[in-house]
């Protein structure tokens, strides 16, 4: 394309590059001077003592960051924009092809997104033997290129995020922090702002953690709920009657009492359909299994109280009193035991007043009380279930009186909720103090792997050494690190939560039902790409012309779906009654681009809903006659009434707009996917298809062929049977009094089954022809990357911006200003974040200030820093404080518009309520000196990145 070559731009442009030229190389400054603000340590807070630049510069260290800042995401922001382009990869350079002709790096219009192309897509090592006029010109950019054509719909016609907007959104947050941390300025005295009071904020969530299975004080979407007891009903069919258990929930909301409610298993069975009813299409949490087993438990009760008083309610059934010392605190996570024990008491020797005896309960379906509660509290993460109707009526619907016999059983199981819960923090001390150990072999092992080519040296040890006894010291500590880590996560998984007897159970369910021995033999003996190439053969083919199988297989379900939404298009056109109306209404959603834009852009000056603008729009026939636009105003004023005032009168008045409005959608809908039906109806698709999974799936059957993989089946077997064994164990022996035994047998778990894990990983990388050192090499290229910037150079932000000045594009003291409302934006707005964690922190720990803290991080996960691999740890900082909140305005895809006013209301209250949660958010300033730099900029930046 062309370059920059007219007006004063170039000459400034010249002038920036000409700057840079005669500068000499910068100074570097000592490490305190880059990475240190200037700010109060007393208070965490910035420093009002406004910093000088350094001696030959112009701008400081703040402004050169937040400058380079603001430019990089105005360009991210434009490139990540024009993929959208029809013309977009014409303009990326080689491989692609241009009408404009070869397009140089310099001259490119999409830098960034070249640049990521080219070094880190591009060569990857499957992708990197892919031609260049054969896959990358004559399929991949044919085949985007059509779907740009296409025009799926967009954010704003549907009325959602798309999943389209939002993968736009992260990828443009995600590039934008490779840029900002990769690319340093020339002056060397980069500066961020930084809080060090945030730093105590965070290391105090992460030491706190979240007491999601703890009995109280875990609020979820406005319920604080907690499965407290069991007790048995009597319930009388025919003739006689039958007992059933009966779950009492604990159910708690702000400024009200609290009250409890009885569910039977049936009932949660009934809550799980008619969550499904009331929300169509919703992914749903499956249902725990029915479990009648019981648990066992030793607890100390005082002198004071009668025998009667000292055993656990009759509602529980199955409470025997013995002597026997072996009470684990480990059976509180899943062990069952027989349920026909009588109930007994030691009555050898009379009890003093205020002696202490011991007193072994069997609590009768303790595991499916906590699965029970880990179910619940999964469906109310999600803030559509927890306030839907079928949730509160579960939650409120027939409440119930509890007994005292009901309240001791509540508060014996508090007790094992408790000490399940400190058990579960002594595991991780353990853990965490054998971790502790062996800091500082893992110091030296990060340092290797943080160093230049640190992770190629680690697979190339691993390719060399056929044993772990063989490795180096510093990476044998590692393996003896990894052994904590994995069993720590088995622990965690199997025996800590509240949902692990479900997930043990399945798991040993799918053990027992896999046939590891002919899944050897059958690995063994077919070819994996035979196969996988005769089944592509079979669903690709097109003999004669026609169609492929799985082009009849794919247009058959989207031509089902067409079919689908021309039924529900009926039935709203019969509704409407308007034959002008709809038509009106489907030649916008048939209309070229430039037509919808117009149309788009009129909604938008005239402040109105798009369907209005469709409506008297002059550009999209048939003309409405002057009685049809007034209708469709009064039917607009009625529905904005109806959406506001909930007015019934009003509301009928509405109807009309809202069948409009879902008609629209309808249409939209259905034409996506008579867009995504020609797609798939394209020869090129199915080429593109076939080479990716050449490119991608060969490489790895050729590995998997020479490396012997199926000899790993039996060893992955042996680990799991030896895993459910430990697991077993653990559950019934009386571990929990030593937690370094406990600990001790899931490590000699991982060591027994070490070698053959590390057999399995020797075996692939020296049968692999390069693969792996291939992969290695690429991370290496962005760790470089992050670590060192690109091989074009620096952004001399001084020089753009003295040239600039010079050359008379913008005003000095006004751009000045401008960088400096930039840098007070940013720092008021993490203030504004750090208030809000501070406030977040603050409730949560008053509502578990008596509850015991569980880590929630692994012993050991802390060992790398994002700064180790030259992503700087304040940018990254700055990107969760962007997400914080994000997409609070979009709705569930699969939520059906059944009542289109209904889901109006809904939609403006989530907007309300994320301007209510984002009150006080700093505002971003509006620049225009700075967007002046833009042209002077991309000249730097394509420079730069044109290696």
């Amino acid at each position: 394309m062309p370059a920059l070559d007219h007006g004063p731009e170039v000459k400034a442009s010249d002038a920036i590059l000409e700057t840079r030229a005669d500068r000499s190389p910068p100074r570097v400054p000592p490490a305190d001077s880059r990475t240190l603000p200037n700010r109060s340590k007393a208070t965490g807070t910035v420093s009002p003592e406004k910093p000088f630049p350094q001696q030959g510069n112009t701008l400081t260290g703040k402004q050169e960051h937040y400058l380079k800042r603001e430019l990089l995401s105005q360009q991210v922001d434009y490139e990540i924009t024009e993929l959208a382009s029809t013309t977009a990869l014409q303009r990326f350079g080689a491989p692609f092809r241009s009408d404009f002709g070869e397009v140089a790096p310099v001259d490119s219009d999409l830098p960034i997104l070249r640049f990521i192309f080219v070094h880190h897509v591009r060569n990857f090592p499957f992708l990197d033997q892919a031609r260049e006029k054969e896959f990358w010109q004559d399929k991949l950019q044919v085949f985007l290129e059509l779907f740009a054509q296409k025009h799926i719909s967009s954010s704003e016609d549907r009325l959602e995020e798309s999943k389209r907007r939002k993968l736009a959104i992260k990828a443009k947050k995600l590039v934008e922090l490779m840029m900002v941390s990769g690319i340093p300025t020339a002056s060397g005295y980069e500066e961020r702002i930084r809080f060090s009071e945030l730093e105590v904020v965070d290391r105090g969530a992460q030491n706190q953690g979240l007491l999601v299975n703890a009995p109280e004080g875990h609020s979820i979407n406005g319920w604080d709920i907690n499965v407290a007891g069991v007790r048995t009903t009597s319930v009388k069919r025919t003739v006689r009657y039958h007992q059933h258990a009966e779950f009492i929930i604990r159910v708690r909301q702000p400024g009200k009492p609290d009250h409890y409610v009885g569910r039977r298993y049936g009932d949660f069975v009934k809550l799980h359909k008619r969550l499904r009813t009331e929300l169509p299409g919703k992914v749903l949490a499956p249902l725990p299994r029915k479990n009648k087993s019981a648990t066992s438990h030793t607890f100390f009760t005082g002198g004071d109280d009668d025998d009667a008083s000292s055993v656990s309610s009759v509602s529980t059934q199955n409470t025997g009193i013995t002597h026997d010392d072996s009470g684990s605190l480990r059976n509180l996570v899943g062990k069952s035991h027989r349920r026909g024990v009588s109930l007994q008491a030691d009555r050898a020797s009379p009890r003093g007043s205020g002696e202490y005896r011991k007193e072994h309960v069997t609590l009768y379906r303790e595991d499916q009380r906590v699965s029970l509660r880990a179910f619940l509290r999964t469906f109310l993460q999600n803030s559509q279930i927890a306030q839907s109707r079928a949730m509160y009526e579960f939650f409120t619907g027939n409440p119930i009186k509890v007994n005292e016999e009901e309240m001791e059983d509540i508060g014996r199981r508090k007790a094992m909720d408790e000490k399940r819960i400190e058990e579960q923090r002594r595991f991780y001390e353990v853990a965490r103090q054998r971790a502790k150990e062996l800091d500082v072999y893992m110091e030296r092992f990060r340092r290797d792997i943080v160093e230049r080519n640190g992770v190629t040296k680690l697979f190339q040890e691993i390719k060399e050494k056929e044993r772990i006894a063989d490795l180096s010291p510093e990476y044998q500590k590692f393996v003896e690190w990894l052994r904590i880590e994995v069993a720590a996560t088995i622990y965690h998984l199997f025996l800590a939560e509240d949902n692990s007897p479900e997930l043990f159970a399945q798991a040993k369910r799918i053990h027992s039902m896999l046939p590891y021995t002919a899944l050897k033999q059958v690995i063994r003996i077919a070819n994996p790409a035979v196969v996988m190439n005769g089944v592509l053969d079979l669903f690709l083919a097109q003999p004669f012309g026609t169609r492929s199988l799985a082009q009849r297989v794919l247009g058959l379900a989207l031509n089902d779906g067409i079919k689908a939404f021309q039924k529900s298009i009926d039935g709203l056109v019969a509704k409407i009654n308007d034959d002008v109306f709809c038509e009106k209404l489907k030649g916008f959603t048939n209309a070229d681009e430039d037509t919808k834009n117009s149309v788009r852009s009129e909604a938008v000056v005239d402040g109105v809903d798009l369907v209005v603008a469709i409506l008297k729009s002059e550009e999209i026939k048939p003309d409405l006659s002057p009685e049809q636009v007034g209708k469709a105003f009064n039917a607009y004023v009625a529905w904005n009434n109806a959406v506001e005032n909930t007015d019934d009168v009003m509301k009928s008045g509405a109807e009309l707009f809202a069948r409009l409005k879902q008609l629209l959608k309808m249409y939209t809908r259905q034409r996506d996917k008579a867009m995504m039906l020609s797609v798939i109806e394209e020869s090129v698709t199915l080429q593109l298809f076939r080479d990716l999974f050449r490119i991608f799936y060969e490489p790895l059957v050729r590995v998997y062929k020479s490396a012997n993989v199926y000899s790993s089946v039996t060893d992955f077997a042996a680990f799991m049977d030896d895993m459910f064994q430990v697991l077993d164990l653990a559950q019934r022996q009386d571990i929990s009094t030593d937690p370094n035994q406990t600990v001790q047998s899931f490590i000699d778990l991982c060591a027994r089954h070490q070698d053959n894990f590390y057999k399995f990983v020797h075996e692939v990388h020296i049968h692999d022809n390069g693969l792996f050192m291939q992969l290695m090499g690429w991370l290496e290229g962005i760790l470089e990357f992050l670590r060192c910037g690109p091989k074009g150079g620096r952004l001399d932000m001084n020089a753009l911006f003295q040239g600039a000045v010079e050359m008379r594009q913008i005003d000095k003291a006004a751009a000045m200003t401008e960088i400096d409302s930039l840098i007070r934006w940013q720092e008021d707005r993490k203030k504004w974040h750090q208030d809000k964690t501070r406030q977040k922190m603050a409730a949560e720990h008053s509502s578990s200030s008596n509850q015991l803290a569980v880590p929630t991080s692994l012993p050991g996960s802390a060992t790398f820093r994002s700064s180790d691999f030259g992503i700087n740890e304040d940018d990254l900082a700055d990107l969760d404080d962007e997400d914080d909140g994000s997409g609070s305005d979009s709705r569930d895809d699969s939520e059906e518009d059944v009542n289109p006013i209904a889901v109006e209301q809904k939609r403006r209250a989530k907007k309300q309520d994320h301007l209510r949660r984002n009150a006080g958010e700093p505002v971003k300033p509006e620049v225009k000196q700075l967007k002046e730099l833009k042209e002077g900029f991309l000249a730097m930046l394509r420079m730069v990145l044109a290696d």
